[in-house]
């Protein structure tokens, strides 16, 4: 773990690609997004200690960043926000982002509906990609870049049931989320907003890992009551379509 000094000496930065600007402020926000990138998610205490910034600073900091989506909280825990990778962070989340709106348009065109991308940040999840049903009627539209919650919606229920390490969760919930991962999709109805039904699909990376969550949805009276009847399938084809194309990419 390196250490940064809350003055910013440059001295400290040599080998870290951070250059000391002059610009206080952005100098000490690059640290805490060097610093997370490096080590991972941290808690408010290890960013103190791993940058050398004042708690006060540090804090007031993390809030900014968290605001503007370049900093995600989970458990009590900062991480690098999904909104970096949208304006160009890694090369597998632009590679990610690039074939999953390519399985979007197929998706929308083969079930008629809206269909979409979404991946977690914290406690909450973002649209990283989505296309619109193609012809007139009533549509479900969720722009990119959308925050939406994770206890509501079947995107949410995918993202929580194959969350890295498990969700510390009982109950009702438990037993949902554990149909989730039995059956590979998840379905809900009138959950995010009224009216508006939806079926996701986990996307793995290597190893089995999480990456992202797809999704197709429409207005209710359309799908009706089960919308996982009609759409389970074309969903479910669609995330495994991305996982193929990302690793033949």
């Amino acid at each position: 773990m390196f250490c940064y000094m809350d003055s910013i000496d440059g001295s400290r930065l040599e080998g870290k690609g951070v250059v000391v600007s002059g610009v206080g402020v952005l100098d000490k926000a690059v640290v805490i997004l060097s610093f997370l990138s490096e080590e991972g998610p941290a808690t408010l205490a290890e960013v103190v200690v791993g940058t050398g910034l004042s708690r006060p600073t540090a804090h007031r900091l993390l809030s900014a960043l968290e605001a503007h989506r370049l900093v995600g909280r989970g458990g009590g825990r900062y991480s690098p926000g999904v909104r970096l990778s949208l304006w160009g962070g890694r090369a597998v989340s632009l590679a990610l982002i690039e074939v999953g709106r390519s399985a979007l348009v197929a998706l929308r065109d083969e079930t008629g509906e809206s269909a979409q991308l979404y991946v977690r940040e914290g406690d909450l999840r973002v649209c990283v990609a989505s296309v619109e049903r193609a012809s007139g009627g009533l549509r479900d539209t969720v722009p990119v870049g959308a925050v939406l919650p994770l206890d509501r919606g079947s995107g949410g229920k995918v993202l929580l049931a194959w969350a890295e390490g498990g969700e510390r969760l009982s109950g009702e919930k438990a037993a949902e989320l554990d149909e989730v991962r039995r059956r590979g999709w998840a379905e809900s109805v009138a959950e995010r907003e009224a009216g508006v039904a939806s079926v996701s699909a986990p996307v793995f990376g290597g190893g089995e890992t999480l990456r992202a969550a797809v999704c197709a949805s429409g207005p209710v009276s359309r799908l009706g009551e089960h919308p996982g009847e009609r759409l389970a399938g074309p969903v479910v084809a669609a995330a495994r379509e991305i996982e193929e194309a990302l690793r033949r990419g």
